[in-house]
């Protein structure tokens, strides 16, 4: 399950309020696209900002409209006791597997972190996917913490930040990751706009941002990387390079996606969990002037 492209859907709110019906036809058009994998509640799907009800329901409808697809949650919270009830929500729901990212206040050390993820992995028996995103967590993982967590029973695949932009480089990065971790856990990357680099260079999947809201444009890179036909990989993303520039110059890609899914009319205005206010009016304007431009 852990390989090829998967989706990270938007959770979108409406008057402070999950819009359910948003989030079902987000969902659904995943389903129907052909995505391998849906994962709930990770970054993009505002994980941090939703209370336990809020979760358990979002999880219960990403299964419901997902279809044959797997569906991932994110189980990512501040105490380790949090962790293991949005587990047990995930798991009643019928996830198929568990995204953890961990969060924090208080700096975290690698003891820390590898206890979080042991006493997830005896928790439940659903898989685990180690999410390393220090731009969200403030942490990052060593190549030896990699090593002692996929030692763990149930962890299945490690998320990984950006690859480097020369080829060369990406596969020796890829290669030591590679090295330390067994072959049987796999490796994705995320930062979207590396992750033709990052798939051609060895890794086996894509956890997308764009992928949750304009799947087919994920799905060309992936299935290209997937036959190792490098150049088309490399091509379909670097028409994407305007979109890539916005993620950088617009405050990040959830803002970025959030604009988008409402342009298309998948989510309403001002979809993301205030105090984050989402794009201005100017930069909307350069969203819809780059969905124009990419024939969307």
């Amino acid at each position: 399950m852990f390989t090829g492209l998967s989706a990270f859907p938007l959770t979108p709110l409406i008057d402070d309020q999950l819009d359910e019906a948003a989030f079902s036809t987000l969902i659904g058009r995943l389903s129907r696209a052909g995505v391998d994998s849906i994962t709930a509640l990770g970054s993009t799907g505002s994980y941090a900002y939703l209370c336990a009800q809020e979760r358990a329901r979002v999880a219960h409808l990403a299964v419901e409209h997902a279809g044959d697809t797997p569906v991932f949650v994110g189980v990512g919270a501040l105490r380790t006791s949090q962790v293991l009830a949005h587990a047990t929500a995930a798991q009643r729901a019928g996830a198929s597997g568990l995204l953890l990212a961990p969060m924090s206040y208080q700096p975290l050390t690698e003891a820390d972190v590898f206890e979080l993820f042991r006493t997830l992995t005896e928790h439940s028996d659903l898989p685990v996917i180690v999410y390393d995103n220090p731009g969200t967590t403030h942490f990052s993982f060593s190549l030896d913490l990699y090593r002692r967590l996929t030692e763990l029973p149930g962890i299945a695949s490690i998320k990984i930040p950006a690859v480097p932009p020369v080829a060369a480089k990406a596969r020796e990065h890829v290669a030591r990751i590679r090295a330390v971790i067994p072959e049987h856990v796999s490796i994705g990357v995320s930062g979207d706009a590396s992750a033709a680099q990052g798939l051609t260079a060895g890794c086996d999947a894509w956890y997308s941002v764009i992928g949750g809201t304009l799947p087919e444009l994920a799905l060309r890179i992936t299935r290209a990387a997937q036959v190792e036909n490098t150049a088309e990989a490399l091509a379909e993303s670097a028409q994407l390079a305007p979109l890539w520039a916005l993620f950088t110059e617009c405050g990040g890609s959830l803002r970025v996606v959030a604009a988008i899914a409402e342009q298309l009319g998948l989510a309403q205005r001002s979809c993301l969990p205030l105090p984050i206010l989402g794009l201005d009016d100017s930069d909307r304007g350069r969203v819809a002037a780059c969905l124009t431009q990419l024939g969307l």
